[in-house]
């Protein structure tokens, strides 16, 4: 059905705009942890709680040496005005021909009111810092999902020795 990345394969590389149009790439954040999450629109419901609860917790990931990267169809304007409108602190990428949503297998047949069409299905990786898979939720649920990403994360940096 779809390519979703599994634990322990390496993370899938991309080079994708970000909300100002910088490029981002995997390889810029080689020596961090790296949260990547895939979400259907800006400013819909599930979507906000999901983006706000990840920018209540920045601190706590950035201090684990964490970049949260948030991954939509939407364009760069869009994502600033949902920045600006919810203050967010995350990383917004811009995702419109669907290639790093397709290379991550978060681009999914849905069913909604009884019709199928091709959508974002709300998906989260762990990238360890040497570019690896090291967990995935392919099926997120947004209530108490930034918090469980976050659990995960302190559990794996602390059995990751120091370089």
């Amino acid at each position: 059905m779809s390519n979703i990345p599994q634990v322990g394969q390496p993370a899938p590389d991309f080079s994708t705009p970000d909300q100002n149009g910088n490029s981002v790439t995997l390889d810029d954040l080689s020596s961090q942890w790296v949260v990547l999450y895939f979400y259907p629109k800006d400013d819909t419901p599930g979507c906000t709680t999901e983006a706000k609860d990840f920018s209540e917790l920045y601190q706590d990931f950035s201090a684990l040496g964490t970049k949260i990267l948030g991954v939509s169809p939407d364009l760069g304007k869009s994502h600033c005005k949902f920045i600006s409108k919810h203050n967010l602190s995350i990383t917004l990428l811009s995702d419109p021909e669907h290639i790093l949503t397709e290379a991550y297998g978060a681009w999914r047949l849905k069913k909604f009111m009884g019709k199928e069409y091709m959508g974002v299905a709300r998906s989260t990786f762990l990238i360890s810092p040497d570019k690896m898979i090291v967990y995935a939720w392919p099926n997120v649920k947004t209530k108490g999902h930034a918090l469980a990403v976050l659990t995960k994360l302190r559990e794996l940096a602390a059995t990751q020795s120091p370089k």
